[in-house]
């Protein structure tokens, strides 16, 4: 599989927003239009106030499609379920920093590594950037989310694009390598002020499953 780099433009298309009834078409359908990764939100009714999917329906895409999947933990108590969705596929795993997540935060991204998969932390609008400075290298993405998270078609937040500007300076001052995510609201607008700030990897839902050109929307993304 490719590897990316910081460096990378990544267009990582949101399962959430695709048609459930079709999920391997859809899923065929934004590959075919040039997603890089797909993104997979997985919530629990617990720790967001929604309910998605589960390890299902990770190995469901992982068996109808060969390419990159971004799994994001919105559940209390990850650590829990972190094997069922390394065994369902998942390339990469996001779990979050909130103390409402219940977990022991640098023992899940260390298992998750140690496992052969790609750690990713995200943290929420309200959440300050100081929450995750203590497990910035250990990961190998940030996921800076830019709506609350919970449901999809939200109004993008660019009141958190000086977390993301902070976090490219962290990573240089470091000299670390992470992807720095971004994941709500995103299209081609608002994906030009997030790489402004120096975001590389962009969530898109609505603006791609559900654009009249799926093409033409992931390349308005990467190129914005």
């Amino acid at each position: 599989m490719k590897s990316w780099t910081p460096s990378d433009r990544i267009v990582a298309p949101s399962v959430l927003a695709a048609d459930f009834s079709r999920i391997g078409e859809e899923c065929s359908r934004a590959i075919a239009a040039g997603a890089d990764w797909l993104h997979l939100d997985v919530m629990d009714g617990q720790f967001v106030d929604n309910i998605s999917f589960g390890p299902a329906m990770v190995g469901a895409v992982h068996a109808t499609n060969d390419i990159f999947l971004d799994v994001h933990l919105m559940i209390a108590r990850p650590d829990h379920y972190l094997p069922r969705f390394l065994e369902a596929g998942a390339d990469l795993i996001s779990v979050h920093v909130e103390p409402e997540a219940d977990h022991d935060v640098a023992g899940s991204l260390a298992a998750i590594r140690t496992a052969g998969c790609r750690a990713g932390l995200a943290f929420n609008p309200a959440t300050p950037l100081e929450e995750v400075l203590p497990y910035l290298d250990q990961i190998d993405l940030l996921l800076v989310m830019t709506v609350v998270p919970g449901f999809g078609g939200q109004a993008f937040m660019a009141e958190v694009m000086p977390k993301v500007e902070e976090a490219v300076r962290l990573r240089e001052e470091r000299g670390l390598a992470f992807h720095i995510e971004v994941d709500g609201g995103v299209d081609p607008q608002t994906a030009r002020i997030a790489a402004g700030a120096g975001a590389n990897v962009f969530v898109a839902g609505s603006s791609t499953f559900k654009a009249p050109d799926i093409r033409a929307a992931i390349s308005a993304i990467r190129e914005a």
